[in-house]
């Protein structure tokens, strides 16, 4: 049996800055409305969410046997979280400014793991971040982290909205389990629908066909979203979030940016630097040439 003291303890020393722990359950409620969602057209540009989804609503099917959900969750925000300056373009979601989270959140998960496996050798399981069908998001609330807010991201009391998740599936059960976040959430405030500049916003969910991120990040073809001055993804509705005004900045080291967003002369750099430059960045989802398409498609506003 896993002991939760443990596994926040293990997950702490490894550089997380949030972890909580769940029972693996069933979300039939968030099944149907991602099913609703889809069938509305909100999610044009993103397949993916069309397969597997009875693996979303339902992490056993991922992993046999699983009995437990630890979450994991670490602070990302640098300086350009808060927003760019006026003049800016070219602009740079603050997450791709450091090594592709993929990796180093998938490292430390292992990490983790592997830890827990000493003192539990009949320990198995999996590990995801973002590479996986799973609610995410649902199993951070159940494990206490925070909520999800009408900008449908996952909104903590202490790091606000800019931080990264992991997931390990375990198929252990745990001596005790954290208890669902239940608080104040993010009560009248609509900064985040008022701040995003095509409208993408609705309540509590996104129409992707508006969203600047899915425009820059996604593949797609003949993009009529307008950019407002982003090249690939967008802080807009995280910059204005109050719970994120007053939250420090990013201390693990790993987060750090590697890369300066206004330093950047993007017509001047080759294919090659390009590939060498961010092979380690999210950045590397995309191409240079894609970059420069989005530089020529962006329509700055000063508003």
């Amino acid at each position: 049996m896993l002991n939760l003291s443990h596994i926040k303890s293990i997950a702490a020393k490894v550089g997380f800055d949030l972890c909580g722990v769940t029972r693996c359950q069933k979300f039939d409620s968030d099944m149907t409305f991602l099913e609703h969602w889809l069938a509305e057209g909100y999610g044009e540009g993103l397949a993916y969410l069309e397969r597997n989804t009875d693996k979303r609503a339902n992490a056993s099917l991922l992993v046999e046997g699983a009995k437990s959900i630890v979450v994991c969750a670490v602070s990302y925000k640098n300086s350009f979280s808060c927003g760019y300056p006026a003049s800016a373009r070219n602009k740079i979601a603050s997450y791709a400014l450091t090594t592709d989270y993929h990796i180093t959140i998938k490292r430390m998960l292992q990490s983790l793991c592997a830890e827990l496996k000493e003192s539990c050798p009949t320990l198995s399981g999996r590990c995801f971040t973002d590479s996986a069908p799973i609610f995410e998001k649902r199993y951070a609330v159940e494990a206490g982290l925070g909520w999800i807010g009408r900008q449908s991201l996952l909104v903590t009391p202490q790091f606000g909205t800019f931080v990264l998740l992991g997931v390990a599936v375990l198929t252990e059960e745990c001596d005790s389990y954290d208890t669902p976040y239940i608080g104040i959430g993010c009560g009248e405030c609509h900064r985040c629908i008022d701040a995003c500049p095509n409208g993408a916003i609705h309540n509590h969910h996104i129409d992707t066909r508006q969203c600047i991120s899915r425009a820059t990040v996604e593949k797609q073809s003949d993009c009529t979203t307008p950019l407002h001055g982003w090249i690939f993804g967008c802080d807009e509705c995280q910059s204005c979030c109050p719970y994120n005004t007053k939250t420090p900045l990013a201390t693990n080291p790993l987060f750090a940016p590697t890369i300066d967003p206004l330093t950047i002369d993007w017509q001047k750099m080759s294919e090659a630097e390009y590939t060498l430059h961010f092979a380690t960045s999210p950045l590397i989802r995309t191409t240079l040439q894609r970059i420069k398409e989005n530089i020529k498609l962006t329509t700055f506003s000063a508003d």
